[in-house]
């Protein structure tokens, strides 16, 4: 007769458990560098904030400098690293597919850089999130793993590296749901069955590390929000249409570089690609000037504190943050776009609640789902996030209305902002060129 003891470690030992066992391991280590990501995030956005509050004219400096050395850095080293990440995780998944490296898309050296660069540009007050880059750092992570598996046939490498994705967003964000929406709607259409079980609980573990260092906290705290009533359906078809036009233009123009790469603007900025980061980086600080300093950053800061006080923002708010936005991507700097429209929505929320006298906090959230849906193109990503992140369920139905209508407007207006990025970093392993800082 077998003992216990020896049937226990023979379970344990089986390929099946090893497998499990490493992949909880990389989603482990997923979760603390995507939160490790987040808190140094934090540590430079207050440090450039602190600096600027005593010296007002030091952007005007510093920033155009913070924005040459990282994108020098960038691409004399750590080609790839630039943009979001959300584009390279897409590339790398269908890279792996037909057999091609993806090393300079996810990889450790990649995570180091993203982590790192985007942090250092943060300093510099550029108008960039972490979250998009937390997704490229988990994917990174995860693929590295791969070769750890006791048999590398068990989980494909391109399900491993859109696992790692989907993590990143649930740690990003801490929301483990909306994890597994981004896992399914942005980075990848399926997920095979025999694994997608092993696979989804990585996503969640991911997650659930961010919530054991971070507590359960909301990213922009809890919306006192009661039952929505008929009320709003008018303005929530308008806050749709609105924040549709609006983030298919942003969409537009983030891809204008790859639409016409021989504008004359894009040519020299493949020539001189440090310059022309320095000047966008001088505009990224007229700007903050002009805003009083609130298109610097991420606008995680101004955003909750607009919703904790109820306090509406000043008419040019969003016009100053989209701008600061596209400009810090056109600039090159590892650097996501996810927080940025969520102010962008904000703002534009907390404008048309005094315009049209709605409550503040409902409109708010209903325009950050409206924006960043039309963005992404991914509707049900995007309400859930915001759902989770403002802890109100009672908005559910609204804001999944309005994050539809929105994707709906905005997808007349050009292709899926995400895939199409992608298909620069395609087109470059196809033609065996290293990804550009054109791309993403």
């Amino acid at each position: 007769m077998i003992k216990p003891v020896t049937l226990l470690r023979r379970r344990f030992a089986s390929m099946r458990w090893r497998t499990r066992v490493t992949l909880w391991v990389a989603a482990t280590l997923a979760g603390l560098l995507v939160v490790m990501f987040a808190r140094l995030a934090d540590l430079a956005l207050a440090q450039f904030a602190q600096q600027t509050s005593e010296r007002p004219w030091l952007p005007f400096i510093y920033t155009p400098l913070v924005g040459m050395l990282v994108v020098w850095l960038t691409t004399r080293f750590f080609a790839g690293a630039q943009g979001s990440g959300i584009p390279q995780v897409i590339a790398a998944t269908r890279l792996v597919h037909q057999g091609k490296p993806v090393n300079t898309l996810v990889s450790l050296r990649i995570a180091f850089a993203k982590i790192s660069l985007g942090t250092l540009a943060l300093t510099g007050g550029f108008s960039a999130g972490r979250e998009g880059p937390s997704v490229q750092v988990a994917a990174s992570i995860m693929h590295f793993f791969h070769r750890f598996l006791p048999n590398a046939r068990i989980v494909r490498v391109e399900d491993l590296i859109l696992a790692g994705g989907a993590a990143g967003i649930a740690a990003a964000f801490n929301t483990p749901l909306a994890g597994i929406a981004f896992a399914v709607e942005e980075l990848g259409r399926k997920l095979e069955t025999r694994t997608s079980g092993v696979l989804l609980s990585t996503i969640i573990l991911s997650g659930m590390v961010a919530i054991a260092l971070q507590g359960n906290y909301n990213y922009f705290g809890h919306f006192g929000v009661q039952d929505i009533s008929v009320d709003i359906v008018v303005p929530a078809l308008a806050i749709g249409i609105g924040c549709g036009l609006l983030g298919g233009l942003f969409s537009r123009m983030l891809l204008w570089p790859q639409r016409h790469r021989h504008f004359v603007l894009w040519e020299w900025r493949r020539m001189h690609p440090v310059w022309f980061a320095g000047a966008c980086g001088l505009i990224v600080a007229i700007l903050g000037w002009v805003s009083g300093g609130m298109s610097f950053g991420s606008g995680y800061g101004i955003t909750s504190q607009v919703i904790a006080s109820e306090v509406g923002l000043p008419w040019h708010a969003p016009v100053t943050r989209f701008l600061a936005t596209v400009v810090t991507y056109f600039s090159g700097i590892p650097g996501g776009i996810f927080a940025p429209s969520l102010a962008v929505g904000a703002a534009v929320g907390s404008n048309a609640a005094e315009l049209f006298h709605l409550a503040l906090q409902p409109t708010i959230a209903l325009c950050m789902v409206g924006f960043l849906a039309a963005v992404t193109q991914s509707p049900i990503t995007s309400a859930i996030i915001v759902m989770e992140m403002i802890d109100s369920h009672g908005m559910v139905i609204s804001l999944m209305a309005v994050a539809l209508i929105a994707k709906a407007v905005s997808s007349r207006m050009g292709p899926e902002l995400y895939q199409q990025l992608a298909r620069g970093f395609l087109q470059a392993a196809h033609t065996d060129t290293a990804p550009r800082k054109t791309e993403g």
